[in-house]
């Protein structure tokens, strides 16, 4: 089976390679241009060509008018001296010379034996005033010292470490920037298509982009979502047979019940048929949920909510609402007005004072329902979420509903990527707790 090329671990090491390789790059050229350049060793500053014409000049003349003729070839910032005593120059002792690779070049320049050539750099010197300086053995055993200024604008060691190591991982971050966008852009673009199918279960698939491993990671997802689909699709046709197939039974069983001559048992009758009508009527709701296949869209969630408070306040019934004028939000406005309305409903039928705040902290937005009710007790604060959990025994539908008022608005929050949890007030009551990311 062959190998795929683009993968995630070739990217990793492909990176690793290429940011050691540009570093070493950077590294180089620096030190040609810091270091070589900026203060150039002896055999690189044009020196021994002017040595090499000296040299000649100076062992062709008679001793005696050497010092003169050395004299005379120097300049400015270049001076020459003989001397048949070398410790005269008061030249530094180097232990280590470097300079022994300049005397081939040296020798080519003056097509002469080898002579003895001692190289000298500013950082020589031990005290200020460094500067180059070359000693050459003449054939006669006497000695000329060529001598010129150090160059101003080299860098201390310490300096071209720090400029070399910044140099090093500056590259190294380019080098690392431009392989993680390539890396990062695919799993970007696969985030987005995971959240669209979040928030439309008809989403398209996803194209399978990037390396090998996030384009099989992508087409294993593609392989789920239509899977879910499928499975979407016959469950909501199942619910539209089963609600079709239990709602001619039950016409038929109120049909008879008008041939009940006890008029007690005929109203009992029509009450267990009204509250099963209703019961498969909010199942079927609950499991479509045509809410969940909406359309995110911008919403002023604040207006959303003083719209139902106006609502109930038509009912003679009175919330209070604490909140911005204005808050946009980025949501499924059916789906949330939905959850606010279960929540709404059940501080109103089993509670009394009801509230309603609305706040924006950073990244999220906080809505509290509030009660001054009997509240719920703290170890069925989570089973109240279940399908079809009701606190009171009696399965009546005066009591309280079938029991998906909340399971449906949890489900609506977290589709939105948000929490919804129930808290006790202090004081008694309780609290609704609705925080959606922003």
């Amino acid at each position: 089976m062959t190998r795929p090329h683009d993968t995630v671990a070739r990217w990793i090491a492909l990176t690793i390679v290429i940011a050691m390789l540009t570093a070493l790059a950077f590294n180089a050229l620096f030190g040609q241009l810091a270091g070589v350049w900026a203060r150039p060793p002896l055999s690189e500053i044009g020196l021994l060509d002017r040595v090499a014409v000296v040299v000649r000049m100076i062992e062709a003349a008679e001793p005696a008018q050497r010092p003169s003729l050395a004299q005379t070839a120097g300049d400015s910032g270049f001076s020459v001296e003989w001397s048949v005593n070398p410790d005269r120059f008061g030249l530094p002792v180097v232990e280590d010379d470097d300079f022994y690779s300049g005397q081939e070049v040296f020798v080519d320049l003056l097509k002469w034996p080898q002579r003895r050539v001692e190289g000298f750099e500013p950082t020589d010197w031990s005290g200020p005033g460094g500067h180059y300086a070359l000693l050459v053995e003449l054939t006669d055993h006497s000695w000329l010292v060529f001598s010129t200024t150090s160059r101003s604008w080299g860098l201390a060691e310490g300096p071209r470490s720090a400029i070399v190591l910044v140099m090093v991982l500056i590259s190294t971050a380019l080098v690392t920037l431009v392989a993680t966008r390539r890396l990062a852009r695919p799993l970007q673009h696969f985030a987005q298509g995971v959240r669209r199918f979040g928030a439309d279960f008809r989403a398209p698939p996803i194209e399978p982009v990037g390396p090998h491993e996030i384009r099989q990671a992508i087409l294993a997802f593609n392989g789920m979502q239509a899977q879910l689909q499928h499975f979407i699709q016959d469950r909501t046709q199942m619910l539209a047979a089963i609600s079709h197939d239990l709602r001619a039974p039950l016409t038929r069983l109120r049909l008879r019940g008008e041939f009940i001559e006890d008029s007690d048992q005929q109203q009992k009758l029509f009450r267990d048929v009204d509250e099963m009508q209703g019961m498969i009527n909010s199942a079927l709701a609950f499991f479509r949920d045509d809410a969940r296949l909406e359309q995110a869209t911008q919403l002023d969630l604040a207006e959303l909510l003083q719209t139902l408070v106006d609502d109930y306040r038509d009912q003679s019934v009175d919330i209070t609402f604490s909140g911005p004028p204005r808050l946009v939000y980025f949501g499924r406005p059916l789906g949330l007005k939905r959850v606010m309305t279960n929540l709404m409903e059940n501080a109103v039928h089993y509670a009394q004072a009801p509230e309603i705040e609305l706040q924006q902290r950073a990244g999220q937005v906080v809505i509290r329902v509030l009660d001054r009710g009997p509240g719920i007790p703290a170890r069925l604060h989570e089973q109240v979420f279940l399908p079809f959990f009701r606190l009171e025994g009696s399965r009546n539908k005066s009591t309280g509903g079938v029991g998906l008022g909340l399971s449906s608005a949890r489900a609506i929050v977290l589709e939105h990527g948000g929490t919804l949890t129930l808290l006790e007030r202090p004081g008694g009551g309780l609290e609704a707790l609705v925080i959606l990311p922003v």
